[in-house]
């Protein structure tokens, strides 16, 4: 059996750590990478998408990262309590026309006991931004230690 730490229930330091686990995942782009932290029966729902297992989470963020081009997200805790995690975040990407994006939203996440993500929902909306008004410059991958937090930018 597959155990993920930190593992329900959560404190305010192992939510902490388990958003930013998740944060550096997903800055990998590495679908297989992002979806071993999910339960094999996963259920999502992103935006108006429905996601069923751990298998359908790599194809809609082999998807997803096929159209939305250097990504770089920023999480931020909410708040938790036992299995659950809320948390805020930004990201900005552009497509394959060069036009800039800046999405905003809030996950919903439930914990299974060996800390795999069972339930996730989240509700994002995408702005359109100018390239001068980006605000996430990292290179490519984990958004490094001393780079602001989502707080900073007033999101």
């Amino acid at each position: 059996m597959t155990v993920k730490p930190p593992v329900p229930p959560f404190t305010l330091e192992t939510a902490k750590q388990k958003v930013r686990l998740a944060q550096d995942a997903w800055n990998s782009r590495d679908p297989e990478r992002v979806s071993q932290v999910y339960a094999l029966n996963t259920h999502w729902r992103n935006r108006a998408e429905f996601v069923a297992g751990r298998e359908a989470v790599v194809g809609f963020l082999t998807r997803k990262w096929q159209r939305e081009l250097d990504y770089r997200l920023i999480k931020e805790i909410w708040a938790h309590d036992g299995n659950r995690i809320a948390v805020r975040f930004a990201y900005e990407w552009h497509d394959d026309s060069g036009n800039w994006f800046r999405s905003f939203g809030n996950e919903n996440w439930e914990f299974d006991e060996q800390g795999l993500m069972i339930n996730r929902h989240a509700c994002i909306n995408d702005t359109p931004i100018k390239e001068s008004e980006r605000a996430f410059f990292w290179p490519l991958g984990r958004r490094p230690d001393d780079h602001p937090e989502l707080s900073h930018f007033g999101f």
